[in-house]
């Protein structure tokens, strides 16, 4: 199989010196292995992403001097694929509706007898309120609601993915490969309990978009035959989540590398509204792709 990694930005805002380093990062690992570097427009989100920003990525890639097959992937042409999925995924039991907004959550998490709440990769780790009240219910033979977001019932997930859990200590791992030519790699390890207790449900379909991050970012790398995924450290804890659903959807599981993370002069990392790291503003201003590269440490 040939080695492939992507660069999978969303159409909302400008790219800057971050998704720079991300995106040469991807493409250099690619080329040096003799491997494909793949793009993917990650537009699920049809709310705030714009045709424009669509066209300012293809621009500041191509300026950075990289390339990629076509045609480009959009999220936004799958939605039948997110569906299918979700339907299978409901249809074991492994689904199931959440009426909470983010206040109900914290109010929940934070109750006197659940104590401070606990934090994971999305946030406040969900404490049960509408898995209780579905299971009490019964789910056996409804649809599908599309109206609500979809929690993953993550006791129910862990029990179907015994087959990822397969040593006695019920733990699972995923390889991880590490910056740079010295960097050392090995496997990342985690249990059956962290899942539950650090992770938690996670939403798997949002009302405004049909699906989310972590199913479509799962399905997509699948679909495009990613062997290597180059992305964030940010992302790191979220990896748990995405091999657990490869395992439920039996899907390849690539290898991981999570790099550092561009930050400004204060030491916060960059984000879309920080225009004035914008790669279109240094090219604007008469920097060179080499000054891109110098400015992220490559």
């Amino acid at each position: 199989m040939t080695l492939a990694t992507r660069f999978a930005p969303s159409p909302t805002g400008p790219l800057h010196l971050g998704h720079a380093y991300s995106a040469i990062l991807a493409h250099d690992f690619a080329k040096s292995k003799n491997g494909q570097f793949l793009l993917r427009i990650e537009d699920i989100d049809r709310s705030r992403s714009r045709p424009e920003w669509e066209t300012q990525i293809y621009d500041d890639l191509h300026w950075l001097g990289l390339s990629w097959p076509e045609p480009v992937l959009c999220q936004s042409t799958r939605t039948a694929v997110y569906d299918a999925v979700l339907d299978d995924l409901w249809s074991r039991e492994l689904l199931y509706p959440c009426s909470c907004n983010r206040k109900d959550i914290a109010n929940a998490a934070s109750a006197p007898q659940e104590g401070a709440p606990l934090l994971g990769p999305d946030g406040i780790i969900y404490p049960g309120t509408c898995r209780t009240r579905w299971k009490q219910q019964g789910s056996s033979g409804k649809p599908r609601p599309l109206d609500v977001p979809l929690r993953l019932d993550m006791a129910t997930a862990v029990e179907q993915a015994k087959s990822l859990f397969q040593n006695d200590n019920n733990t699972a791992s995923f390889q991880e490969i590490g910056e740079g030519p010295s960097a050392e790699s090995g496997g990342v390890r985690f249990t059956q309990a962290e899942m539950l207790e650090t992770v938690g449900d996670v939403v798997l379909s949002r009302r405004d978009m049909g699906t989310s991050y972590h199913l479509s970012v799962v399905l997509d790398d699948a679909a495009q035959k990613v062997t290597h995924v180059v992305r964030g450290r940010d992302l790191f804890e979220a990896t748990r989540i995405h091999v657990l659903l490869q395992a439920l959807l039996n899907l390849p599981t690539p290898i991981y590398l999570h790099h550092r993370l561009i930050r400004d002069q204060a030491g916060n990392r960059l984000a879309k509204r920080d225009d004035a790291r914008a790669i279109a503003k240094f090219r604007e201003e008469g920097a060179t792709p080499e000054d891109i590269r110098a400015m992220v440490g490559l």
